[in-house]
């Protein structure tokens, strides 16, 4: 039986999609124990992922250094003793924790100058690791495996029916099939469908007999308020007011998930619904939705995908020109 301290990635979708990783480790012993370090809100999404024993918050900020925070908990996590790290981040700052563990094996990506903290340091060859989720899964294999992985499995989050009843009471939804829109991007306004485009879908799928509940966080409300903006009791905002572990929950009960490349997305991957996934300046073929139950919507222009926060053009159209009937005969009309 091994144990892995494993120091997860910082992004929603990341954190979803290193659950392939997770699983390989288990195919390949089923008796593996596997802890992973990541940030506080990721804890109850790592609940619900089998393969996991402990989820280990470190109390640090994003892009905090914490040397004496880091050093405190590999400290403390000594009498474990994990015969294997595998630190996914390329950060130095990432594999302090496993080397203040004294852990034996320690592997990660070439960066940073790891030389004494890494003692497996592996070359990224984004030519052939080229997904996001074949670099997660290749640091789970021996290195004569690993480029690339023969097989990423994806993932499959648990799901608490007795949450998603409590969430149908609380938010008084409707017995309607759902879609779930996620309209919200983090990375950046490159990434984001227009607002104005989700309340047409969100219209039409009313029309046609569904539901329509806008998901997302604090920040997205003003823009889920604008989608539902007069469409009825059948269009709910539920941004801001539900936890992201609940989007576990929301998301397994909707028939379909509208959603930009975001984190929601691999949520709903993962959960078995129908995705259709937004891609403009980011690229499907790089980090897409780990299931066979989608359907990706990409204008490939020309001069996309760029992989900027903003349109270094101005004019955002590979967002602006993918036009609401486009996403309205696909989700709608089968």
């Amino acid at each position: 039986m091994a144990k892995y301290l494993i120091v997860g990635p910082s992004w929603v979708g990341d954190m979803v999609m290193a659950q392939s990783l997770f699983i390989t480790l288990k195919q390949r012993d089923e008796e593996a124990v596997i802890d992973v370090i990541g940030p506080n809100w990721s804890l109850p999404i790592l609940a619900r992922m089998p393969e996991v024993r402990n989820a280990i918050t470190l109390p640090t900020g994003h892009g905090e250094w914490g040397i004496s925070i880091r050093r405190k908990l590999g400290h403390s996590l000594r009498s474990e003793h994990y015969d294997h790290a595998i630190i996914m981040p390329r950060s130095w700052k990432s594999a302090l924790v496993p080397f203040f563990a004294n852990i034996p094996h320690r592997v990660g990506f070439k960066g940073e100058q790891r030389y004494i903290l890494l003692n497996e340091r592996r070359k990224l060859d984004k030519s052939i690791l080229n997904q996001t989720v074949k670099r997660f899964t290749s640091l789970g294999l021996p290195s004569e495996l690993a480029y690339p992985p023969v097989d990423t499995p994806s993932p499959a989050l648990r799901v608490d029916l007795g949450n998603q009843k409590r969430l149908y009471e609380q938010h008084n939804l409707s017995e309607r099939p759902a879609i779930a829109l996620m309209a919200g991007a983090e990375f950046g306004p490159s990434k984001q469908w227009p607002i104005p485009y989700f309340h047409e879908l969100a219209k039409s799928a009313i029309n046609a007999g569904y539901q329509t509940w806008v998901l997302g966080g604090p920040k997205d409300q003003v823009d889920g308020d604008e989608i539902v903006e007069g469409l009825g009791e059948f269009a709910i905002n539920l941004c801001g007011k539900t936890q992201l572990v609940d989007a576990i929950d929301l998301l397994s009960a909707a028939e379909k998930a509208v959603s930009n490349d975001s984190g929601l997305m691999h949520i709903a991957a993962a959960v078995g619904t129908e995705v259709h996934g937004i891609y403009g300046s980011t690229s499907e073929l790089f980090t897409p939705p780990l299931t066979d139950n989608k359907t990706i919507h990409n204008l490939h222009l020309e001069c996309s995908p760029c992989f900027k926060r903003t349109c270094p053009l101005g004019h955002t159209n590979c967002q602006n020109l993918l036009t609401p009937d486009i996403l309205i005969k696909a989700v709608i009309s089968p």
